[in-house]
Order: C-alpha cells, then structure tokens, then sequence
C-alpha cells in the first residue's frame, strides 16, 4: 500500500528513457514499458488526471561511440533510433501524453537553467583531478575510449570501465598499457575542472524520506536504497569533458558538457514543458504541486538514479518541487535462459517483433506482464510464448468470449436475454464475478501486475467453467429458460471482460466491446452485475486470437541459434602475434605448392599422415600430424597444398619427412589445409 492514504488529483508517470543507441527489446518492455502502460491506463478508465511522459535519452558516451564506428554523427545515430523507438512504441500501444527527446531545444534550456540555479546557489562542489587525455586528438577520454590489457584475464582490448572477455569491472588506471581507442596514442594525464553534487550532504533527508516514509516499497528497491545509505554516499560529478551534450552554461567550462545521468531525468521535467507550452497546460501543477502524485517505472540499474541522484537534484533546486510517491522498479527479463544483451545481439527486438507478428501486440503484452520480472529475474522462452497464447489467451479467454456470442447468436438472434430467476449457484458466480473489479483494481494499484493479470484470467476461466456446467446446447432442448439465465450471465462476464482486459490487452478489448456494443467501458461501470441489458443486441463473435503454430516457434528459434553462432565466431580471438622477424629471415622460408600424389596414414601413429607431393621437380614426402580432421586421407589425392620446401628433414615413426606442410587452426582448434584458391603449377613459390 501507499505510505499515504492521501487522494491525489493528479498522477505524472514518467518511464526510464530508453538509450537512443539501439532499438528497444522485450527486457525494456518487461521491466519498465508495459507495466506503466498498463497502470496508466487503468488511471485514465477510472477517470484519474494522468500525464505519462515518455522521451529517448541522446546525450552520452556510447552514442559518440557508435557514431565513431558508423562514420556519421552523433545526431544521426540519436535521430534515427528516436525516430525507431517512438514509432514502435505506438505501434504496440504504449499511451504516452508525450514521447520527446534530450536534444530538444527545451531540454537543452531546461537543463542549462537547472544546472545554472545550482551553481549560483553554491549547491555543487568545484574540484580538479588528474584524467586521461589523447595528446592526438586533443580531447580528455572516458573510459569508454580507453583500452588496453585486462590485468585480470590478459585479454587485449579491454576498456577502461569493464572487460568484456572476463567481465571484471576496471578502472582506467588498472590497465596495462592503456591508450586511445579513437588514434591508438599512448595517454597523458591532465588536470581538468568539474563540478560535483554533494550527495552526502543529503544523506539525512533519504534517510527520513525513504527509509523511514516508504517502507511500502518494493523489498528490491527499498533494500537497494538502504545498502546505498549503508555505505555512505560521495560527491558525484555533475559534468565531463565531452563534445557531445547539453552543454555547461557557465565561463570557464568550456568544451564540458552536462554529465549525462544529470541531463537525462531532467528530461521529464522538459518533456512536461514541451507538452504543456502546446496544450495551453500549466507545468508546475505537475510538478510543484503536492497534490500531484508522480511514479517513476524503471528498471533495477536506473533504483540509485531515481531514488536518490535525481530527488536529490529536486531537493538541492528546491522550489517547491516534488518528489516521487514510489519507484516500482522491476528485476531484469532474461531470454532462451541466457541474459539479454544488445552487444550479442541477444534480444526479440520490438521492431522485428512488430514486423514479424502484425496484429499480436497484445500476445507480447500478455506474454511479457504473466512473466514480468516484479521480483526476480525472469526468463523469456518461445515455447512459453506459444503456451500462453495457445492454452490461455486462446483457450480460455478466446474460447469463451467466441462460444458466449456464437450460442447468444444462435438460440436469441444476438439479442441478449434477461437475467432473472437466479439459482442460489448463479448468484455464487455472480457474487465472484462482481469481485474481480476489486481484486484487479487493488493489485494493479500496488503494481502487482502478474497478479492482476492472473485475475483477469481467473474471470474468463470461472466464465469458461460456468458455461461448460450448465451445458445451454443440450439443456435448450429440455429447459430453455434455464438456458436464458445462463446465457444471460455468460454474457455479463464476457461484458466485465471487456473493462478489465483493456489496461492489459488494449487492442483485444476495443475489438471485443465493439463486438458486443459496448459504449462505456468506464472502470468503475465493471462493479456492475448487468452490462449489457436485456434487449441489447451484441455482434457477431471475431477471433480474438489465433493458433502459435511450431514452425512460427522454431523459426524464432533458429534466429536466435543463428546469432549464438555468430557469436562464437565474434568472440573468438586469434592467438598474439609472435616476436617480428626480418625480411631477411622471412627470405630464408621457401613455401611452395605441391599436389598430393598419395596419403595414407602412418601406422601405429593416430595422429599422423604421409603424403607423397608432386613439388615441380620431384616428388617428396611429408609426414604431417593432421591425422585427426582428415579420417579419409583418400580424398586429399589430387589436391594442391602449402609446404615448406626447405625445412630440414626429420625422421617420425621411421618415415623421413622433406618438408612441412602448412595449416590453418580454427578458433576450436581444428588444422585445416592452407590451399590456393585456384590450380597453380606444382612448384610455384609463395611469397
């Protein structure tokens, strides 16, 4: 429950800005897009004044990153995926009053004029430090575009905050032999000046204000608080040497820009502005006025952000503004049992989901809330996918709108009977049938969304069970009164249905209260027993869902091996190159290509083969130790190889081998045969 029992007028719900680097995938959505819709729309059908503000986050090292590799700009990259992100958001339905972005210009006025406030009040710390900079590129580096040795595993190639091959967390002056990543220039350090929030100073005030005002939190969130507190909070710079951002408004910052995690949840405040300097809106009531209620939706490594870095700027700009009500951050989603991960390419991306299952946005949205990491992490799997919408939303929900409409159809004309002469077990299904409004709307309240869902699920399932019970196509030819009254409560359910389906299935209910002729779909209509009236005619019965066949799993199924496999390709890594020789030397090597005359293997040795070569002027032969990758050494006879012409003879299991023939080793250490690519005299020299 709420820490209070205040009413408020008015709800602002803002959701964590997506990186506007990549696309959004089914873990975004889990943990942070769908549960706000979902809230967000049970809000508004019980009449509430909602704002849900939305954005893409722009600014930031990553972006640059990217934008390096792609040879384009930094507003390229951010113009596309906003573009990208905003459109696949309304596709599924995701109702925000406004989706914006940081490189606005109202964000950048907002921000700046945050930013400046602070500095004139004297509310951050101003501190040198020594920071790595590329003598090259004359810019100071983050430690994204520092690389070098891991000194924990060895591996080349690891940045200056993580390696990726080990996956130890790394500080830029850990590395061994760090340079740039962006001219590959030996690093320098300098002085730079920045500015700091002293979050420490705020410490009571979280203390009193979470620990001890919102212990209805959730338990990840409030613990991850508490752990924060528990270990003393430090001054956190507030900007960065970077040519990429909202830019520092003040003398003697030039070329600093506004640290991104300050900038970017500012962008709700500026979001809101944008929205209301269109509409006619005043701002502050959403955010200077108590009597606003303001809930943060994100995901559980955005807790320290939105839970004590951002309500710690409001506090420090004070100004009346106000501070979150709660912050119900959900755990991360996992996909096929292996961790999402936009690096690996380890996702269902929202945009090829769009594209690959039109029409089925409320399946992903049922899928993603019956498996929404609330606690724990959670997992995503195809099969579960085809499960829930075959046995569930098809079998149960589907299967007993469909049958409810085509029997009303069938015995009345699609006129709805009246609901008289109850039996004391119809006035049971009633009496439980009038409680989901409740069950649903209280567990959607306190952001329990599975359990509502399960709720909703459990109404289609008593509906499905009441019907199959009373059996109207056999007892319409023995009682059709009794038929009536059954008919009449099915009908009633499927009507509550329609209500409470629509936060979580938004396209599914329009479809359905069109079916049946509903008007008002208002929240508070569902307490109702009588929905639809005797006399109202409701439509013909549509599919609501269709069948996941296997082959649509195991295609998704293949596409995600495809990338696992291209993966291993990805990550594998050549050994180091050995120590330079000089041309001189490499001289000395005489490599040849000579045709395989004969190969058999060498008896009592497993791992060898003897060759007999055609080398242009004579024939020699080469023992070789690729026994192994080559059981059918018959069929190497006739092909063109690499060898060694002038390596010194030796002898190996009584055969003496002319030469050394060359072979390439693959990542799983396979010897493969160095082959031209096309049919050359035998003799020929490489080099």
């Amino acid at each position: 429950m709420e820490s209070k029992d205040k009413n408020f007028k008015r709800y602002l719900v803002t959701t964590a800005l997506p990186y506007a680097n990549g696309p959004v995938h089914i873990g975004h959505l889990a943990g942070v897009y769908i549960p706000a819709d979902t809230y967000v729309r049970y809000l508004r059908m019980k009449g509430a004044e909602v704002l849900f503000v939305g954005g893409s986050d722009e600014h930031g090292v990553p972006i640059t990153i990217k934008a390096e590799k792609e040879g384009c700009t930094p507003q390229d990259i951010v113009d596309h995926y906003h573009g990208l992100i905003k459109k696949s958001f309304e596709e599924l339905g995701i109702s925000y009053n406004i989706y914006s972005r940081t490189t606005s210009k109202m964000h950048a006025a907002t921000a700046s004029e945050f930013f400046q406030k602070l500095y004139d009040e004297g509310k951050f710390i101003e501190q040198e430090s020594e920071q790595y900079f590329d003598p090259e590129r004359q810019k100071f580096l983050s430690d994204r575009y520092i690389v070098g040795t891991c000194p924990k595993c060895g591996a080349e190639g690891a940045y200056g905050d993580q390696c990726e091959k080990c996956g130890s967390s790394l500080s830029p002056d850990e590395l061994i032999n760090p340079h740039s990543q962006l001219s590959g220039a030996a690093l320098v350090k300098k002085m730079t000046k920045h500015w700091y929030l002293p979050l420490d100073q705020y410490e009571p005030w979280l203390h009193e204000w979470i620990l001890e005002g919102h212990k209805e939190w959730k338990t990840n969130v409030y613990g991850q608080v508490k752990s924060w507190l528990a270990a003393g909070l430090q001054p956190r710079a507030v900007t960065r040497d970077l040519d990429w951002g909202v830019s520092v408004p003040i003398k003697g910052a030039e070329g600093k820009v506004l640290y991104v995690w300050f900038d970017a949840p500012i962008g709700y405040i500026s979001n809101t502005k944008e929205l209301c300097e269109k509409t006619g809106d005043d701002w502050e009531r959403w955010w200077k006025d108590s009597d606003t209620k303001m809930v943060h939706f994100i995901g559980k490594d955005n807790i320290v952000f939105h839970c004590i870095i951002f309500p710690c700027m409001l506090k420090a700009y004070g100004d009346g503004y106000i501070v979150p009500e709660n912050v119900p951050a959900n755990e991360f989603l996992n996909l096929e049992n292996d961790k999402i991960s936009t690096s690996r390419n380890w996702a269902v991306w929202l945009h090829e989901y769009l594209e690959e299952f039109p029409g089925k946005q409320d399946v992903l949205r049922y899928v993603l809330t019956a498996n929404a990491p609330e606690t724990k992490d959670n997992n995503f799997t195809w099969k579960d996918y085809q499960d829930r919408n075959n046995n569930e939303l098809l079998s149960i929900f589907g299967n007993f709108v469909n049958r409810t409409i085509v029997l009303t159809h069938k015995f009345y004309n699609g006129v709805v009977p009246a609901l008289e002469n109850l039996t004391e077990a119809d006035q049971t299904v009633v009496n439980e049938m009038n409680a989901f409004h409740e069950q649903v709307g209280s567990s959607i309240e306190t952001y329990r969304f599975r359990e509502a869902l399960s709720e909703l699920m459990n109404l289609a399932r008593l509906g499905n069970r009441y019907l199959t019970e009373n059996e109207p196509w056999k007892v319409i030819k023995t009682d059709p009164e009794r038929v009536k009254t059954v008919m009449a409560l099915s009908l009633q359910i499927v009507a509550k249905l329609a209500i409470l389906a629509e936060p979580f299935l938004p396209f599914s209910a329009k479809k359905l209260q069109a079916m049946i002729g509903m008007t008002e779909n208002a929240w508070d209509t569902a307490k109702e027993t009588v929905l639809l009236p005797a006399g109202h005619v409701v439509g013909q019965a549509e599919l609501l869902f269709e069948k996941v066949e296997d082959s649509v799993v195991a295609a998704q199924l293949k596409k995600l091996d495809d990338t696992k496999k291209a993966n291993e390709l990805n990550a594998w890594t050549p050994s180091p190159i050995k120590e330079q020789v000089s041309f001189d030397d490499f001289q000395k090597v005489d490599i040849r290509v000579g045709t395989v005359l004969e190969c058999t293997k060498v008896p009592k040795a497993d791992k060898l083969l003897q060759f007999l070569i055609e080398d242009g002027m004579n024939r020699r032969t080469i023992v070789s130790g690729i026994a192994k990758y080559y059981p059918n050494p018959e069929e190497l006879v006739g092909k063109q190889i690499c060898f060694i012409a002038n390596f010194e003879p030796r002898k190996l299991k009584g055969v003496v081998s002319e030469g050394m023939i060359l072979s390439a080793e693959d990542k799983d250490g396979r010897l493969v045969l160095v082959t031209p690519s096309q049919l050359v005299a035998p003799g020929c020299g490489i080099g």
